[in-house]
């Protein structure tokens, strides 16, 4: 158990004022000059033997009496000071001894004191009567305690389905794709559970010490969000499908669909496809043709030069010859056997077994294995590796493998340096306009109202462009930071990179000048290291 705190106290006698400091107890806490002293200034004591104070702080043994002052002072009454903390969740007193026969404090003394000092809540009476029976000094009571508020959360949704679209598909042992077990379909049967809402807390306010309400911490509230053939429950804590299909996450809102198949090809007789869930198509997708829909997309057969866009990902079982015109688009991730003279955006990985003469880009990894795991030819890009197994060919095909860099920020940064080149020459022919308006002005030259007009047209599309040009450069310069400042990205080449490839790792460019062999390329600096795999 602690013992007294050390702790002080003024004496009268004949010949002055006296002080004497007691020890601290065994557990108790020690005294300090400062206590002392800023106590003496509330009492407007000012003069006094500091030296003689500060020598007995460091020698006393159980107490010690050392002379303060010849003055005789008047009686000093039994003292309180309060103190609030920062935040008022508490109120503290520190009590001192009174002098020369001064009054004791009684509980309404000290009431009145914390009253004065702003104290309005949460008065501890118990802790008070605590002081009056013991009367420790130099020691700090919590005389009021706040009531803290009680903190709620925010509203939860658990969804009993899979929303991680990053799972990459089985390999057999060859390196290819195993399409019977791609197992990414998140499939739901009738009345099944597929959301739980915990709903939100919105906590519970306190109140400080000076009377003030303290508010909870903010906490965010969320509905289940959800299209159609599903069912919620009267209390809209529990969503249901209501038909045998599968279920999907798209921008927060929940899709069960029981999908929608083609069991031939995309052409002339089923025109072009668009679809609020999956799409499985068991032919082909011809040119000129397209496929859109807001959860996956399927083909058994060939796409041709087609259009597929897809809010989820995107599996062709054989692949694609885009004829140059071919586009692959997907949220998702991107899965197919090959991709030849086509372009294919991802938001997640790609992985084929070939790509020829394309533009792909992809925002996770992009994955060129299996059998012959080749890429020759057309630019690849992804946001965070390339696995192949041969980049470029004998022939010295032009061969682009960029990394580091998000596909997707990368075609912003080139569109607005267009956007900047067009704005700046459109503002300079309308600086132009208005500096030969002026200059005729300035010459005492008439000018119509319909020229007057135009003129005034003329400034305000001046001073939009000027606007515009500025947003847009704020934009470009926050974008060629964000892609200086990125020095990550990986090129793995298992078998062999032959020259006529371009290598390019957060805007650092290296080209390949001879056959290297199972290397791994990163970005060092300014410069791009070869590693051996």
């Amino acid at each position: 158990m602690s013992g007294k705190n050390g702790f002080f106290e003024l004496i009268t006698k004949n010949d002055g004022t006296y002080i004497k400091i007691y020890e601290a107890e065994t557990g108790g806490e020690p005294l300090f000059y400062d206590e002392i002293s800023n106590y003496l200034i509330d009492k407007k004591i000012y003069e006094y033997d500091k030296v003689a104070i500060g020598r007995a702080l460091t020698i006393v043994k159980d107490s010690i009496e050392v002379m303060l002052s010849s003055t005789i002072i008047t009686s000093i009454d039994e003292y309180c000071k309060v103190e609030l903390s920062e935040d008022r969740s508490y109120a503290k007193g520190r009590f001192y001894p009174p002098v020369n026969n001064g009054h004791k404090i009684m509980k309404e003394d000290i009431v009145g004191t914390l009253v004065r000092a702003g104290v309005k809540y949460g008065l501890d009476e118990q802790v008070i009567s605590e002081f009056l029976e013991e009367r420790h000094y130099c020691k700090d009571y919590i005389l009021a305690k706040a009531t803290l508020p009680v903190q709620g959360h925010d509203a939860t949704i658990t969804y009993h389905f899979n929303t991680d679209l990053t799972l990459k598909p089985k390999r057999n042992d060859d390196g290819s794709v195993d399409f019977h077990q791609l197992d990414m379909i998140s499939h739901c049967r009738k009345n099944d559970l597929i959301a739980t809402l915990t709903p939100v807390d919105y906590g519970k306010p306190g109140i400080d010490v000076c009377g003030n309400v303290i508010r909870p911490n903010k906490v965010n509230n969320r509905v289940m969000r959800h299209g159609n053939k599903i069912r919620v429950s009267e209390d809209g804590l529990q969503m249901y499908s209501e038909v045998d299909g599968h279920v999907s996450l798209t921008d927060g809102r929940v899709f069960v669909s029981d999908t929608y198949e083609v069991h031939a090809d995309v052409d002339a007789s089923t025109g072009d496809i668009v679809y609020d869930g999956n799409v499985v198509i068991k032919g082909n997708v011809i040119t000129g043709f397209s496929v859109i829909a807001k959860g996956d997309i399927e083909v058994n057969g060939v796409v041709e030069g087609a259009y597929i866009e897809a809010g989820g990902q995107i599996v062709l079982k054989r692949g694609m010859q885009g004829m140059n015109k071919g586009i692959l688009r997907a949220d998702g991730n991107i899965i197919t056997k090959f991709l030849e003279n086509s372009e294919v955006i991802a938001g997640g990985y790609v992985s084929t077994e070939s790509i020829l003469h394309s533009k792909v880009s992809a925002k996770g990894e992009i994955i060129v294995g299996g059998r012959r795991g080749f890429v020759t030819g057309g630019e690849i890009r992804s946001g965070t590796m390339i696995t192949v197994k041969t980049a470029g060919s004998q022939m010295g095909t032009s061969t682009l493998l960029e990394v580091g860099i998000d596909p997707r920020i990368l075609e912003e940064f080139r569109e607005l340096e267009k956007r900047l080149a067009i704005m700046i020459a459109d503002k300079e022919r309308l600086s132009q306009a208005l500096i030969l308006f002026r200059k005729k002005l300035s010459m005492g030259a008439q000018i119509s109202e319909e020229k007057k007009e135009y003129l005034k047209q003329v400034t305000q599309n001046n001073i939009m462009l000027e606007t515009q040009i500025k947003e847009a450069r704020k934009r470009y310069d926050d974008l060629r930071i964000e892609m200086d400042n990125n020095s990550s990205g990986t090129i793995r080449i298992s078998e062999i990179v032959y020259p006529g490839t371009k290598l390019i790792i957060s805007n650092v460019v290296h080209f390949v000048r001879e056959v290297t062999h199972h290397s791994r390329f990163v970005r060092d600096r300014a410069d791009i290291k070869v590693l051996p795999l």
